[in-house]
């Protein structure tokens, strides 16, 4: 495989910025390098717009909605101080990753006008507005609070079918991150109720033009299956819709992690690997994205 081909959408997440990941940005950007990438997104995750929505890890080191607005800041400066400083080595996307919670659409469009992000992410962490992707017990929590895991996942492709019509991400990430602490996941994403809305939000980002999250996260962690389910990702294959890997990593270590096998299952399958050039989808336009520049 030629290094040329290596690439990632969604990661490049680092202690600098976001409290449950390690290590500087340039660390991270030097190890893709190192690993022969030449084009990379980093993604950074969105502040909250209050401090309602803070993670834990957030809480316990005193940040506010207010800090870690500034702390985002000093990201975009610096990632693209880092897109101009090795510009010769590697093209650098400055990214940002949405949350999908009350107040996330006017919220997102503000923190685009603000800081104008090469492309976005659009990610679903949260389900009645509680996250359930921290941690097992908090997962199994909202399966309580919705009444089974069906009604959890059918709530979750609303919120995510909501979250594509609105903010038009350019990536779609993790589309099945609702698994994560589910054993029986593979079972429920091919139940007729569940598989029915996940249809038509693969439709939906069909119509759109926009592109899927091979998310690797879950390879990091020593699981077997990536977001996307296999079957699922047959599915997009048969539809049409185009898919790029995302490492999703967390660290240095993890940058680059996985891609060129993810690359190889792509190819096995069929799948164009010239990688679609990220760009702005402006969510306050309502029209087709095939209008759109």
């Amino acid at each position: 495989m030629e290094t040329r081909s290596l690439i990632s959408l969604h990661g490049g997440h680092s202690g600098e910025f976001c409290c449950h990941a390690r290590d500087r940005l340039e660390e991270i950007i030097r190890a893709y390098i190192e690993k022969g990438f030449k084009i990379v997104g980093i993604t950074e995750h969105m502040p909250p717009p209050s401090d309602r929505f803070l993670y834990p890890d957030e809480r316990q080191k005193g940040m506010t909605a207010i800090t870690l607005y500034q702390q985002f800041a000093r990201y975009m400066t610096e990632v693209r101080r880092l897109k101009s400083l090795y510009q010769s080595d590697i093209l650098i996307y400055a990214g940002m990753e949405t949350e999908t919670y009350a107040g996330y659409l006017p919220h997102v469009k503000q923190l685009i006008h603000d800081f104008k992000p090469d492309y976005i992410v659009g990610s679903v962490h949260h389900v009645d507005d509680r996250c359930f992707d921290y941690s097992r017990q908090a997962y199994d929590k909202i399966v309580l609070h919705c009444g089974s895991h069906e009604q959890m996942y059918l709530r979750y492709f609303d919120l995510q079918y909501e979250m594509i019509r609105e903010l038009h991400p350019f990536v779609v990430g993790h589309f099945d991150l609702i698994r994560i602490h589910d054993e029986n996941f593979g079972q429920r994403l091919l139940s007729p109720k569940i598989h029915g809305k996940i249809l038509r939000n693969l439709h939906l980002i069909k119509d759109l033009g926009l592109v899927m999250d091979f998310n690797l996260r879950p390879l990091a962690r020593g699981e077997k299956e990536p977001y996307l389910f296999r079957p699922l990702l047959e599915t997009i294959k048969e539809l049409g819709i185009p898919v790029v890997p995302g490492d999703d990593s967390h660290g240095k270590d993890q940058a680059g992690g996985h891609v060129p096998g993810a690359i190889r299952i792509l190819e096995s399958l069929g799948f164009d690997t010239h990688w679609p050039e990220p760009r702005m989808i402006r969510p306050d336009l309502k029209k087709n994205a095939k209008d759109m520049e």
